[in-house]
């Protein structure tokens, strides 16, 4: 950790010039020496995926906040590769933290697994650096992004001074309310969840049919203690994920099947 505090990378998925990873870098200014690393344009929902077939640009980018301009950089690949390059090339030391959003939208339950925000914060996480991943349940083009702001501050404060276990992040989601209307923060599970999904057949100018993909997103979990229903409630949620996918309490049940290669 440097005189100026703990390293903070930002990234998001909506882009470098989203309105929610300015109101991020706006929020925590003054927790530490603030660095920008996001993707050039839109990146939702491409998960974790990253480039590998293409060259990877980055560019430095003019980004200001109350405390002065920080350096920023746009790269031309997705989330995961703004935090590869970043901890790899860009920076000369890993930061101390990172911290994704603020998302134009909710990553609750399933959402996870599609979500360049949260999959920002999981390559740091993977890197061994505490990550967390914030997100704005609401898609309102004129939303007002000071609470989530808020939030990802208390946040962030916490994650600094208290660290993180190895493997685990966290995801926050914030309901679309003044910060004065929020009436707390509960710790959630990952909601089970699902979308139903329809591929609408259209037909473009030169008589091709192509797809839009429409969809309903379904709700299959009647539980109090999981993301979703916290949001419902009004209250934001943070929701501690882990890298470890294994579904460890089926090992012993599926240790006893019949494995053998006759």
């Amino acid at each position: 950790m440097s005189d100026k505090g703990p390293l903070i990378l930002i990234c998001n998925d909506d882009g470098i010039d989203a309105r929610g990873i300015h109101a991020l870098a706006c929020a925590i200014d003054g927790l530490g020496e603030i660095v920008v690393i996001a993707p050039e344009r839109e990146q939702s929902a491409v998960g974790h995926s990253i480039t590998m077939r293409d060259p990877v640009r980055a560019f430095t980018y003019a980004f200001e906040i109350p405390s002065g301009p920080v350096s920023a950089w746009a790269v031309t690949g997705t989330p995961a590769d703004c935090i590869k390059l970043g901890c790899n090339r860009l920076l000369d030391r890993f930061p101390d933290l990172v911290i994704s959003g603020i998302n134009q939208g909710p990553n609750t339950a399933v959402n996870v697994l599609y979500s360049g925000t949260v999959s920002a914060a999981s390559e740091a996480c993977i890197l061994g650096i505490p990550a967390i991943a914030v997100s704005l349940c609401s898609w309102d083009p004129k939303a007002d992004f000071e609470a989530a702001g808020h939030v990802a501050r208390r946040v962030a404060e916490q994650v600094v001074r208290r660290g993180l276990p190895a493997g685990v992040l966290l995801n926050v989601n914030v309901p679309a309310a003044g910060h004065n209307s929020l009436p707390g923060v509960e710790i959630t599970r990952q909601a089970s969840a699902r979308w139903e999904e329809e591929f609408s057949p259209r037909i473009d100018p030169f008589n091709r049919t192509y797809y839009w993909l429409t969809g309903r997103f379904v709700n299959l979990d009647d539980g109090t203690d999981n993301d979703l229903a916290a949001i419902e409630r009004g209250y934001v949620s943070v929701t501690p994920l882990r890298l470890d996918l294994t579904a460890h309490d089926h090992l012993e049940t599926l240790s006893k099947w019949d494995w053998r290669l006759d």
